[in-house]
């Protein structure tokens, strides 16, 4: 029943993403054309990186609130081994931004499995400090354009096959996390454990093992976004990406997934990803007044959050909630 929910679901929201580029293009013609799609897709594609790490989060009844903050610590410590190495090379910095964000992200789930924690709340406070972490190691100042390594600054700016090498990016990541989350075993014990943490725990399911690799994988997907993020835009500094991590909360709820635990597909996901890049891009293109353009996406956005919440809202899910699973076998993340 779940399943045919969620296929309705997508192909409603696929059709109100159609519906919208097709009223936008009436008025605008450009916005129809493949380049302007491109670049939808490549403005889309970090996004649809951290989406990915999310919703894995999400899916046990979590959430990573700290992920913007990771990726720009994780930046930063990029630009700044890049700045003082300048040999370094593309698989040096990927895995060093990598094995940052996954540390991250560890950190996360170390202190919500060891302390029994609600998530939300360790979350909320490694946000401020690794916002914190940046400054120190920047000592407040930015690195900028010039001090920027050219390798991570060509990286995201390449083409490959005719497609931007960001987007290759967020493809292969969004079929590596559909790969796991189907043929794994270890995806399908997410969605168990989220779905019903007691039964997952009685059938010997641990929470803390799952939970621990869930925010370790969406930090480390938030470390290679910081890497490529820095790349493109050629700036890092201490509040890079700030409130970045309510947008891409928003996208994967306007995608399906739910923040009950145990609902949410890849390509739900991406569709809610697909969402906010079609609607950011047609508010200028159909000359919305930029003071109006951030009230406008953010209130589609709650609009699109809220119904969604609504038709997914599940008796006695709250998501400030942390109880012990049965004789202490597995606990269950936030409800």
């Amino acid at each position: 029943m779940n399943s045919l929910k969620s296929i309705r679901r997508e192909w409603l929201l696929l059709a109100i993403i159609v519906a919208i580029a097709l009223a936008v293009g009436a008025r605008a013609p450009v916005f129809l054309t493949w380049r302007n799609g491109l670049d939808i897709a490549n403005d889309s594609a970090i996004l649809a990186i951290l989406v990915m790490g999310q919703m894995l989060v999400l899916l046990t009844r979590g959430i990573d609130l700290s992920v913007a903050s990771n990726l720009a610590l994780t930046g930063m410590v990029c630009a700044l081994i890049g700045k003082a190495w300048p040999g370094a090379s593309v698989p040096v910095l990927l895995v060093l931004a990598l094995g940052v964000g996954a540390l991250l992200g560890a950190v996360n789930g170390w202190l919500i499995t060891r302390f029994e924690l609600p998530p939300i709340v360790v979350t909320l406070g490694t946000l401020s400090a690794y916002r914190g972490a940046i400054f120190v190691a920047s000592k407040g100042a930015w690195v900028s354009d010039q001090d920027i390594h050219e390798v991570i600054k060509g990286l995201p700016r390449q083409e490959w096959l005719g497609l931007p090498a960001l987007v290759w990016f967020a493809l292969a990541v969004l079929a590596l996390t559909a790969v796991f989350l189907k043929l794994r075993r270890e995806g399908r014990e997410i969605y168990a454990l989220g779905g019903n943490p007691h039964a997952a725990a009685y059938v010997g399911i641990s929470a803390n093992k799952r939970l621990m690799m869930v925010y370790t994988l969406s930090g480390m997907l938030a470390g290679l976004a910081g890497l490529l993020w820095v790349g493109r835009y050629s700036i890092a500094y201490t509040e890079l990406a700030a409130g970045y991590e309510l947008t891409v909360v928003a996208a994967c709820v306007i995608g399906g997934v739910s923040i009950g635990g145990g609902v949410g597909s890849v390509l739900g996901a991406a569709l809610g990803v697909l969402f906010i890049g079609v609607v950011n891009g047609a508010l200028p293109v159909i000359q919305v007044s930029p003071f109006w353009q951030q009230a406008i996406a953010g209130a589609v956005i709650l609009i699109s959050v809220t119904v969604n919440a609504r038709a997914e809202r599940r008796a006695g899910r709250q998501i400030l909630e942390h109880k012990a699973a049965p004789s202490g076998a597995a606990q269950g993340a936030t409800a």
